[in-house]
This record gives C-alpha cells, sequence and structure tokens, in this order.
C-alpha cells in the first residue's frame, strides 16, 4: 500500500512510497523537486531496508535545516513507528 508523506522545508512537496513487510523500500517518488536528484535517490533507495536507508540519508542539510533525503528519513521513521503500534 502506498504511502503518503507531506514534506516541510524542501522544493519536493509529498513522498509516496511503499515498504514490504521485511521493511524493504520497494516504491519511492517525490512529488517536484528537483528531477534528476530525486529520481537518483529513488533508485538508490529501492530494495534498501527502511532502517539502513535512515542510517545514512539522515540529517543530510539542504536548504531550511533539511533536504529531501531527510524528509525521506522522517516520512520511513513516521512509518516505521506507526507499524510497530499497529
Amino acid at each position: 500500500m502506498q504511502e503518503r508523506y507531506k514534506t516541510r522545508g524542501t522544493c519536493a512537496r509529498e513522498i509516496v512510497f511503499e515498504v514490504d513487510s521485511d521493511n524493504v523500500v520497494t516504491y519511492l517518488h517525490f512529488v517536484n523537486g528537483c528531477g534528476g536528484n530525486l529520481q537518483g535517490i529513488s533508485k538508490l533507495v529501492i530494495g534498501q531496508k527502511a532502517e539502513e536507508v535512515i542510517k545514512k540519508l539522515k540529517g543530510i542539510p539542504c536548504q531550511n535545516g533539511t533536504s529531501c533525503p531527510d524528509q525521506l528519513c522522517e516520512a520511513l521513521e513516521n512509518y516505521l513507528k506507526n507499524k510497530e503500534n499497529k
């Protein structure tokens, strides 16, 4: 099932993603933002465990104290937290 995350402080306005039962990212799309860079990030992240993505990308700055990769980490952290609470 696709998840949607409204970003803050980035050119991308939304992140659409899917994570399977093993916490592997199976789909990732950024709405708006720097097309080439975000397509590249998507290709690199798909097939990776959400926890590994968070370890590698969390805290990367761009503008406004965050970045698209950092916002992806927030989205994945929220997803994992919500999954754990179900």
